[in-house]
């Protein structure tokens, strides 16, 4: 917070932002005819739409005092925004002026009495936010008076020569502002002075070493030991100690030094700098988050080394000091040193790049700078223009480790148009670089012909440093911008309006030297405005999917700098019933799925949030998948410390398979491709075995040790191998007269030809073997198990053309059925029927082989309830009974986390270990919530691991403030879940399955059923046709259950709307349905009405709509003015004197307050926002 003193001397608190698209009408109120006279017209929407910085200067009350807008080039049409340099160095003395150091203003606004203050703190604020700026000009074309307080700043610019140019130049320079430190060697006598700053950020260090270490760092300086401070005024603000003595050896063993020589001298010393890349990692990868190498590492050589690029903190102390571990080579001369403490002034931590300079010529035999800081450590601005450096995956230090090179304080870095002359220098800088041939064909493509062989217009632009090409980057124009726009939700980002459609375009190719990595927003920027474009976009292809530029690895270290794309949810249209006013094929055709990644203007100076911390999430469950989906998505963070421990590894880089499970309609293989996930999470491989809490790291299988410093248990519950009873079937034994204790495991050999199928990969598995041993089959192919994927599982081998004789489904005892509706059940019996399957019902496994050898499995017997059954096995398909996994439950037990049937969290994900939380099936509430009934097996995984995400977010994001004063008891509530429980699948008989049903509770009965509430069904189809759909709704008349058993395609996406959703909204179902008016449930939910229902922003409206509705004030007959809600309540409790229906009376005085006219214009908003998606709808002045 700071302060600015009016005109008349009132002194007003004042906060500064990043201005919103919300502020437009209050900085609109601001602008004078004295503005306009300067600025022109300004369409302040579109201003900062395509402004590159726009500040607002608040007060405490959050109104607008003053905004500024500035661009990279300048104000109106006096010059090509891609060639103002000359502009500037041939008409004004600005010949130091580069599109790297200058800013143009093209706004400023202020309420008069501050305006004075105001623009000193805005430009201020400005010089600190971005380091490399030296200057903001102010040129425009209207010889106007400026207004007293820009005069105030800016200084009149010299004419170097008479110009036809009709334009006035003002520039405001750096030094006058926010001007460099000067830096200098340590004193004794600085200690004082820094001391004040040292005393809270380095308690840590205090502890260790005394509280005089930082005197005897200072004393300590000799030719390998340095110690500068900067000073401001005269007084010492901040301390840098360094050291040349380095120990390389721990760096390399637990860093990807390579492409720097291991930070030793490189042997000849004609080497050409910056250094040489390795293969495959090549320029990309160390700049950016991934694991080093292509974008979907191979998972059976997977990675944990981490995530997305910088870190912060405002202390780094160095722990990589040689202290004598090791012995060294003596022929390899160190090429780096390292910062040992670095600290300084919160209100001068933006100029930590001042130090650099003058600590590079204390070392001037050495190229590299390397600091060291704990991963759980803030962010601090220096470490902004350093580059991460990718860990080991077999690293186990708890630093991330940054690097700068000597070149990076260069300040000649250029951009400009590629010519052929370049190609030999970018042909030598990428051709290490796994796609290089594609980048030069495209080059040559470029220099030819300025277009692609089908039209599309590229572009080439190269980034020189002292005439050398150190990046290259590639566009080509954006042809399928609609489908864009339509598929992803570019508009959380943009106002798709203000941008043309020429000015989108794809990034194809880029690559940088990691020297130079600091610039790589620069770099886009300038790319930007010398294409003259607005928006790039990224798209990553999955890796099956085989194309030009798919994972294209040099282009991972740019991912950094942009944000990823949601992808949104679309209507399944009934094309062929819509006709004419079905959307654009622009919009329906199918495409490919591949997710999106994307930068603009305004984005090229928006800084990201780098959180280090290392995030292990233990399953690939949808709740873990859920949990990262967050986190991975959100705009203004990077973390690049997120790892996914899986069995079978990452679910979506499985291709087209035989499905054998149902599915909950979480994460399908296209939805993965669109989130691609992997570009953000390291995924490792294997079982956790053990969790290691005073050393936090999991252990896995195979003794792999995986450090952690938020562990997420996510594991839910699994299919456990069954253990047979061991009941000899030759004796009259039945199921009652077993005593066999529940949830034995079996700790035998597991045959060969018994699958326990728990995923996708499990499935893949099968499916192989069955079709290669499906022609030596000479036993049944068993399923046991009495869930949804047993059914779906027979209908898997029925499609296979299994004979349905050859298929035993045995069904252990089991109360009720998995089926909510028994005409589904009834359906799918004679479905098996048909098939000729022969069905089991409660049956327990008694022995494998009669008791011998299980390898290869060859028989299966069970006891039931009456004779013993004896079946000939060819394979045994296992879904039976689920349950945690031995490994995990052992894991966990032995980290002594409480575990009471499952493991104990509390309403934060809490386990008893601050660090370990735990979401899912695998976990219970504590006892004493008295809620064991509330489960997250009962609700939506999906759901649940949102909320978990929510509730680690405030950890991280600076942005989110957890309550100051919680409610005391607060800890003793559950959580409350809305999302639906949704099961699918492909059953016997070819149907298509849906269930989709409010969470379910098990509830103590308290009573009789007729005390509960009851609801209503709406049922239309039978089983035997095909088209059975059922509805129930609550006693509010919501949707809250959903059936649907279809030898159709079922529109799932379409059909998950309608849960929670009132019959009202639903075309008034239950009055036509009592009128027989709704024959079928199919066609209905298919009729154009209401596909607006199934859009993705409709929930926003229906929101929307509540709140005009609460807002808006009527009268009673009385001409009391009140609220909707209050006027509802009196009539409800009858205060009213009106004798008229309530219904009537609140229509009525509705429609005379205006809440009806303010309803319709935004319904009529939102269709004509969205007429891309809902082409079907009427709009005013369209007939």
């Amino acid at each position: 917070m700071r302060t600015i003193t009016s005109a008349g001397g009132n002194v007003e608190t004042v906060s500064f932002r990043r201005t919103e698209s919300a502020d437009a009408p209050q900085i609109n109120s601001l602008i004078s005819p004295a503005t306009v006279s300067v600025f022109g017209r300004v369409n302040v929407i579109h201003l900062l739409e395509k402004a590159n910085l726009a500040v607002s200067l608040n007060n405490a009350m959050d109104e607008v005092l003053a905004h500024a807008a500035f661009l990279d080039y300048p104000l109106g049409d006096i010059v090509d925004q891609a060639s103002w340099e000359p502009l500037m160095h041939d008409h004004f003395k600005a010949e130091r002026c580069t599109p790297l150091n200058t800013l143009f203003l093209h706004l400023f606004v202020a309420q008069p009495i501050y305006s004075v203050g105001s623009a000193k703190e805005i430009i201020r604020t400005v010089f600190n936010a971005i380091t490399e700026l030296e200057y903001i000009y102010l040129v425009t074309p209207n010889k106007a008076r400026i207004e007293p307080a820009l005069l105030e700043i800016f200084e009149p610019m010299e004419r170097v020569s008479p110009s036809k140019v009709q334009c006035i130049a003002f520039v405001c320079q750096r030094h006058n502002y926010c001007p460099r430190l000067y830096v200098r060697r340590a004193r004794i006598e600085d200690h004082d002075d820094l001391t004040h700053i040292c005393s809270e950020q380095t308690k840590a260090l205090t502890g260790s070493y005394g509280p005089y270490f930082l005197a005897e760092l200072i004393e300590a300086q000799d030719e390998e030991n340095h110690a500068a401070v900067c000073e401001s005024e005269g007084l010492a603000v901040g301390f840098i100690s360094v050291s040349g003595d380095i120990n390389l050896k721990l760096l390399n063993e637990c860093f990807e030094l390579g492409p720097f020589n291991g930070l030793y001298r490189p042997r000849s010393e004609d080497q050409p700098e910056p250094v040489q890349d390795p293969p495959e990692e090549g320029i990309q990868s160390v700049g950016e988050s991934k694991p080093g190498h292509p974008l979907e590492p191979t998972e059976k050589d997977p990675v944990e080394n981490e995530g997305v690029t910088d870190v912060p903190c405002e202390i780094s102390e160095s722990r990589i000091s040689g202290d004598g571990q090791g012995p060294r080579d003596c022929t390899e001369t160190p090429n780096a040193f390292c910062v040992q403490l670095f600290v300084i002034d919160k209100k001068f931590e933006m100029r930590s790049m001042d130090f650099l300079p003058n600590i590079f010529k204390l070392f001037p035999d050495r190229d590299f700078c390397v600091i060291t800081v704990p991963k759980l450590a803030p962010e601090f601005p220096l470490l902004q223009s350093f580059l991460r450096v990718v860990p080991r995956h077999t690293s186990s230090l708890p630093q991330e480790l940054y690097i700068f090179h000597r070149s990076g304080l260069l300040k000649t870095f250029e951009v400009r148009v590629a010519v052929s002359a370049d190609r030999p220098s970018i042909c030598a800088m990428v051709e290490k670089l796994l796609l290089h041939e594609s980048l030069l064909n495209d080059l040559d493509v470029f220099c030819q012909a300025r277009r692609d062989p089908d039209g599309t217009p590229l572009q080439a632009f190269v980034a020189t440093v002292q005439d050398e090409v150190v990046g290259v980057i590639i566009t080509r124009n954006e042809e399928d911008i609609d489908f864009i726009r339509a598929h992803y939700d570019i508009e959380n980002f943009i106002y798709f309006s203000h941008h043309r459609y020429e000015e989108h375009a794809q990034l194809a190719h880029f690559a940088l030297s990691p020297v130079f990595q600091h610039y790589a927003k620069h770099f886009l920027k300038e790319a930007l405005r010398l294409a003259h474009k607005s928006c790039l976009y990224y798209p990553i292809y999955p890796v099956y999917h085989s194309q030009k530029n798919s994972c294209a690895h040099y282009l991972t270290s740019v991912l950094s700098a942009m944000v990823p794309v949601r992808p949104r949810r679309q209507i399944v249209y009934p094309l062929e019933d819509l006709g004419i006013n079905a959307p654009s094929k622009q919009i329906t055709k199918d495409q490919v799925p591949y997710a999106l990644n994307h930068i603009n203007r305004k984005l090229t100076m928006e800084p990201k949030v780098t959180i280090n911390a290392r995030i292990v999430v233990v399953g690939a469950s949808d709740t873990g998948l859920a949990f990262l989906e967050v986190l991975a998505f959100c705009p203004h963070l990077r973390f690049n410390n997120m790892t996914l421990i899986s069995t079978n590894g990452f679910p979506g880089n499985v291709g087209e398979h035989m499905s054998f499970l149902s599915t909950s309609h979480s994460y399908s293989k296209r939805h993965h491709a669109q989130l691609s996930l992997r570009s953000w999470v390291n995924v490792v491989t294997g079982k956790m075995t053990g969790i290691d809490r005073a050393a936090n790291h999991v252990l896995l299988s195979g003794g792999r040790k995986v450090p952690y410093d938020h562990l997420l248990l996510c594991t839910g519950q699994q299919y456990q191998v069954p253990c047979p009873s061991g009941v000899d079937v030759n004796q009259p034994t039945t199921n009652g007269g077993l005593s066999v204790p529940p949830g034995r495991r079996y700790t035998g050999k597991v045959p060969s030809n018994l699958f326990t199928l728990n995923d996708h990969r499990d499935c893949v598995e099968v499916h192989r073997w069955l079709q290669e041993n499906l022609p030596d089959l000479n036993g049944d192919v068993v399923v046991y198990g009495h869930s949804l994927d047993a059914y779906t599982c027979v209908e898997a081998l029925l499609s296979m053309r299994i004979p349905g004789s050859c298929i035993h489904l045995v069904r252990p005892p089991s109360e009720g059925s998995c089926f909510d509706s028994p005409a589904v059940g009834k359906a799918v019996g004679k479905a098996l029927e048909k098939s000729q399957v022969h069905v089991h019902h409660g049956c327990l496994l008694a022995q494998m082989n009669e008791g011998r050898d299980p390898e290869p499995l060859t028989s299966v017997s069970f006891t039931a309830a009456g004779d013993p059954l004896l079946l000939r096995c060819s394979v045994f398909l296992n879904l039976s009974s689920k349950g945690v996994d031995y490994s995990a439950f052992k894991a966990i037990n032995d980290a002594c986390l409480v575990y009471d049937g499952h493991l104990v969290i509390d309403s934060t994900f809490h386990t008893n270990d601050s660090s370990i939380r735990a979401a899912g099936p695998l976990t219970k509430f504590a006892r004493r919530y008295h809620a064991d009934q509330w489960s997250h097996s009962n609700f939506s995984s999906r759901e649940v691991g949102q909320e978990l995400a929510a509730a680690l977010l405030p950890l991280f994001d600076p942005t989110l403030e957890p309550a100051s004063n919680p409610p005391a008891d607060l800890d003793r509530l559950t959580p409350m879940y809305q999302q639906a429980k949704v099961q699918g699948g492909k059953l016997p008989g070819r149907y298509n399955y849906l269930h989709v049903t409010k969470p379910p509770l098990q509830l103590p009965a308290t009573g009789s059923s007729t005390s509960q509430p009851q609801g209503r069904e709406i049922l239309t189809g039978r089983t035997e046709t095909g088209n059975y759909f059922l509805l129930r709704l609550n006693q509010y008349d919501v949707v809250e259950t959903l059936t649907c058993l279809s030898q159709k395609a079922i529109p799932v996406s379409n059909f998950l709307c309608l849960y929670g959703k009132h019959q009202l909204l639903l075309n008034r179902l239950c009055s036509r349905y009592d009128e027989g008016l709704v024959h079928d449930l199919y066609s209905y939910f298919r009729e154009n009405w209401c596909l607006a229902i199934y859009h993705d922003r409709f929930t926003d409206f229906e929101q929307e709509m509540r709140q005009i509705m609460e807002s808006t004030n009527v009268k009673d007959n009385k001409s009391v003015v009140e609220s909707i809600p209050h006027f509802i309540q009196r009539l409800m409790n009858k205060t009213l004197e009106d004798s008229e229906d309530p219904m009537l009376i609140l229509k009525k005085v509705f429609a005379e307050s205006g809440g009806l006219a303010t309803l319709k214009t935004s319904t009529l908003n939102f269709l004509r926002y969205n007429t891309n998606h809902l082409t079907m709808y009427a709009q005013p002045g369209c007939l």
